[in-house]
C-alpha cells in the first residue's frame, strides 16, 4: 500500500503576477511529485488562481511522464456548469467531488466551509494571497490557526 500526500491549493480570484505565479507553482509541484510517492491535488474551480493551478498540475504530470498523482476538484455544492458539462469536466480532471461539509450551506458561505473542508484534509496548503483580505486571506487564517503545513507563494 501506499502512502498518498494530499495537497490543495487557494488563492484570489485574479493573479496580478501571472507568469511568476505560475513558474513557483510548476517548480513546487515538480518537487511534489518528486519526493511523494502518490500526491493527491485538492483544487477549486473559482477563480484564475485555481485554473492555473490545474493547468500546471497536468503539465508538470505529462512533462515527467508521472502517474504518481490525481487532481480532485473538489465543489462546494452542485454546479448547474457542471450538471451541464458534465462528460467534458469528467475527462478534464481525474475525479469531480461535492464538499459534504458544504453541499447545503447558503451558497454565499459554502465556499469558505468547503475551503476550510479541504484544509482539515491535507498534509499541505499552499496559498496565493497577497493582500489581506478575500476568502483566500480567510482560508489562509484558518489554516494558520489549525497549524495547517503552509506555503505563501508571496512570502
Amino acid at each position: 500500500m501506499f502512502s498518498v500526500y494530499t495537497v490543495c491549493f487557494f488563492g484570489h480570484r485574479q493573479i496580478d503576477d501571472f507568469r511568476i505565479v505560475e513558474q513557483r507553482i510548476e517548480r513546487l509541484i515538480d518537487k511534489l511529485l518528486n519526493e511523494h510517492e502518490y500526491v493527491e491535488f485538492l483544487v477549486g474551480r473559482d477563480g484564475e488562481f485555481d485554473q492555473l493551478v490545474t493547468s500546471a498540475i497536468r503539465r508538470c504530470r505529462k512533462h515527467l511522464d508521472t502517474a504518481n498523482c490525481s487532481v480532485t476538484w473538489v465543489m462546494p455544492y452542485l454546479k448547474s456548469d457542471y450538471i451541464k458539462n458534465r462528460k467534458c469536466y469528467d475527462n478534464y480532471y481525474d475525479s469531480v467531488e461535492v464538499c459534504e461539509q458544504s453541499a447545503n450551506a447558503h451558497p454565499k458561505s459554502a465556499i469558505q466551509i468547503r475551503n476550510r473542508a479541504m484544509v482539515d484534509r491535507s498534509d499541505l496548503c499552499v496559498f496565493c494571497v497577497t493582500h489581506k483580505s478575500g476568502g483566500a486571506y480567510q482560508t489562509l487564517r484558518y489554516a494558520k490557526k489549525s497549524s495547517s503545513n503552509i506555503v505563501n507563494l508571496f512570502e
